[in-house]
């Protein structure tokens, strides 16, 4: 299979991929990366790829003893076999597993480390407090309190993940075993890390379990999610079954087809609260990607006729995101990518911290990239790469589903696409 992929690869001109954006380089470690084949060298067994990591364009050469396979113009090529225990685990939902099968996934893969895990150095800095004390002291230093640390440093920066992870296991090694809160906190932010960074749920399922996450608790709906992309919904509805409500559920519900029952909380919900905006936004979102467009419609507009609360700046950014998913729904319902000239178009609307800004590039009627260029957002920024690939996947937005608990900047992308394209269209 390698031969065949070099050959297959060296034949063919690979300048011709200049517009392409939907190659794929799946590693030994368990992680991907999307971007562009620019050269196969061969004497040195290396693959030049082009990608856009942490929002910068950066061409790099990876070689063949850290590739598991290539994905070029829709074929795979496996490279290297993977190692035994390398832990990798592909979630599909529509893989249905019993409860039995889920927690021997999260034995076989949640409980053994990721490969790369002992090749990531130490690296945090040394003012940091590992004791990691609740309630956190007063002020903002990043680079004394863990918690600021994690939300400011770590989350944003997809460089700084796998670091991330591996402070946490020395926390855990070195802090936490005569410290019950301590210990849990840690693997609490395990499971979250896991979850939010590389949807790794066999992972995220084993902390947030060792955690003792239960219905209700912050992290069930994140468990619950787990379960299910694992294939398993009943073990995934348990955990949701708690009287709680957490506004992920909503969006969780929605994900998993349980459209009726979601929209069923939702205006229970909004019936109750005096500030039902999110809420009625979630709803918003899970009309739309049921196809329910004119339901979507509707809950958006509920949202922009609700009375004026006295938090202006909460007030305008649930109008804002509420006009700018009417704006997308209309502009989406529009497009024709056949009548949109080649071109790269940005557009921008209003995320979970401020506006995030879009680039979309069209090249023979297709979407051959679509990029993130600037933003603002410090959680679930996994979002900013799996909805820009979903975008350029699917050639279209109407379909595209917003990522594991970053409802926000997903549809902030998605609405920032189309506003794009709207504007290019003639």
């Amino acid at each position: 299979m390698i031969r065949l992929f070099c050959r297959v690869l060296s034949v063919l001109i690979l300048g011709a991929m200049g517009a392409r954006a939907d190659d794929v380089i799946e590693f030994l470690n368990g992680t991907t990366l999307q971007g562009m084949v620019v050269a196969i060298h061969k004497p040195q067994r290396e693959v030049e790829f082009a990608a856009t990591i942490a929002g910068k364009q950066q061409t790099s050469r990876y070689p063949y003893a850290k590739i598991h396979a290539v994905t070029w113009k829709g074929k795979r090529y496996e490279v290297t076999p993977l190692p035994v225990g390398a832990g990798v685990f592909v979630a599909d939902p529509a893989k249905r597993r019993t409860a039995g099968e889920i927690k021997q996934v999260i034995l076989d893969y949640g409980s053994k480390p990721p490969v790369w895990l002992g090749e990531t150095a130490l690296d945090y800095p040394k003012t940091l407090d590992l004791d990691w004390p609740m309630p956190a002291p007063k002020g903002w230093n990043n680079q004394k309190n863990m918690g600021q640390y994690i939300w400011d440093r770590i989350n944003p920066n997809e460089s700084r993940w796998r670091s991330g992870i591996r402070l946490m296991m020395h926390v855990l090694e070195e802090r936490a075993s005569s410290d019950a809160a301590l210990k849990k906190r840690v693997q609490d932010s395990l499971g979250a890390m896991y979850f939010r960074f590389f949807q790794d749920y066999p992972r995220a399922a084993y902390w947030w379990e060792q955690a003792k996450v239960q219905p209700g608790s912050e992290n069930s709906v994140g468990l619950a999610e787990c379960y299910w992309r694992m294939g398993n919904k009943s073990m995934a509805n348990k955990m949701l079954g708690s009287r709680t409500l957490r506004l992920g559920k909503i969006k969780l519900l929605g994900d998993m087809g349980e459209t009726r029952e979601a929209l069923k909380l939702a205006d229970s919900y909004a019936s109750r609260v005096q500030e039902p905006h999110e809420c009625l936004l979630l709803a918003g979102d899970v009309s739309r990607q049921a196809g329910k467009f004119t339901q979507a419609l509707s809950y958006y507009q509920k949202v922009i006729d609700l009375p004026k609360m006295k938090n202006e700046s909460y007030d305008d950014r649930h109008r804002a995101r509420a006009q700018a998913s009417i704006d997308s729904l209309k502009q989406v319902e529009l497009l024709n990518l056949g009548k949109i000239p080649a071109g790269t178009y940005k557009g921008s609307s209003l995320g979970y911290e401020g506006p995030i800004e879009v680039a979309v590039s069209v090249k023979g009627a297709r979407i051959t990239k679509v990029e993130v260029t600037k933003h603002k957002e410090k959680q679930f920024y996994s979002a900013i790469t799996d909805t820009t690939r979903q975008i350029v996947k699917k050639q279209k937005l109407k379909d595209v589903d917003t990522t594991s608990r970053a409802t926000i900047t997903s549809a902030a992308i998605i609405n920032a696409a189309a506003k794009a394209l709207a504007d290019a269209t003639p």
